[in-house]
């Protein structure tokens, strides 16, 4: 007879948490060999499978096979294999499609950089910059251009699965004119334009990321007469006149460029502006275990942080800014509702 010891009951969770990136590189390799498109409605085999996605069928199985453990995908009292709720993510150009913000999550890179989290810890800087000799965002773009494309899909993906939600939750009556700074391509702009048809906007973002901006805002679109387009570094001017600002996850850099930006706002801006920020919390809702992992890897890569519900109110609150109220939009975001002093 065995006598269990009193670590035995955590000892499997503490393994399984320590290969836990092998849940990252199945989710990854699924993407890749577009397992999510193969299988249609209909249960299908690992070989079925195999042939249609040209992979070796016993290697696919094991595959298979663990992402079964995390519910993605699930296999049948026959062994074949069908879709649950989350494999159905994976899939390419549904509305609701995520594999592009799985790439985006696992790409080679991010490897090595995981690896040396410690070292980020230790400084609070991150090791990005000293692995390439560039910042984050500028070595991406100029030495990893595929990776610069998936991240620009990512976004895409990110804005417009939250867009809605966000723009419901937006607190814009009586506001005429919205800008949404460092807006992306758009999405979030479009969907509070849609829903509020008196309202005027401006997307504002780098001048490479607003030449992809969604067509309802461009030239010809259904939403361009109420839009304006424009370019610039938000950190150093922001758009005047309008009378809310909007920021989605903008506000994750590092907290001087976050102040710098903010303060921006506030040398511009018009007395009672509104300035609704939109960020995840790490301290606070079901979110918790996606947040504290971004908040990571942000350190990792650009020094950033997502921050607490007391931290990012008091960078808001350091700024000059009236913070009126602090609620959830959904189970992973959360808005910042304040106002430039009258």
């Amino acid at each position: 007879m065995t006598t269990e010891t009193p670590t035995e009951p955590y000892v499997l969770g503490l393994l399984e948490r320590a290969l836990s990136a092998g849940c990252a590189a199945s989710l990854r390799a699924a993407v890749r060999l577009g397992l999510a498109d193969a299988l249609g409605d209909t249960p299908a085999t690992a070989g079925e499978l195999a042939t249609a996605v040209g992979a070796d069928p016993d290697a696919l199985h094991r595959l298979l096979r663990s992402l079964t453990c995390h519910e993605v995908f699930a296999e049948d009292a026959g062994g074949r294999f069908v879709h649950t709720e989350v494999s159905r993510l994976l899939r390419t150009g549904t509305p609701d499609s995520l594999d592009q913000l799985v790439l985006w999550m696992t790409e080679p890179w991010t490897w090595e950089l995981w690896g040396r989290l410690d070292e980020s810890v230790r400084t609070g800087r991150d090791v990005f910059t000293d692995l390439h000799g560039q910042e984050f965002f500028e070595h991406v773009h100029t030495a990893w251009p595929e990776s610069a494309a998936v991240f620009d899909r990512a976004m895409t993906q990110a804005s417009t699965q939250s867009a809605r939600a966000v723009a419901r939750a937006l607190p814009l009556d009586g506001a005429r004119t919205v800008a949404d700074v460092g807006g992306g391509q758009g999405f979030l702009l479009a969907s509070l334009l849609e829903h509020h048809p008196g309202l005027h906007g401006i997307l504002f973002d780098r001048p490479d990321v607003v030449a992809g901006a969604d067509p309802r805002l461009r030239d010809g679109g259904a939403l361009a007469g109420r839009t304006r387009i424009l370019t610039g570094d938000c950190r150093k001017e922001v758009p005047d006149g309008v009378d809310a600002y909007v920021f989605k996850n903008v506000l994750g850099m590092n907290d001087e460029d976050a102040a710098l930006v903010l303060g921006t706002v506030m040398r511009t801006a018009r007395a009672g502006a509104r300035v609704l920020v939109v960020e995840n919390l790490v301290d606070d809702g079901p979110g918790q275990r996606f947040s504290t992992a971004m908040d990571l890897r942000m350190l990792l890569t650009v020094g950033g942080r997502k921050h607490t519900r007391q931290g990012l109110v008091g960078l808001v609150e350091r700024a000059g800014l009236t913070v009126r109220e602090v609620r959830p939009v959904d189970s992973y975001q959360h808005l910042i509702d304040a106002a430039v002093p009258a």
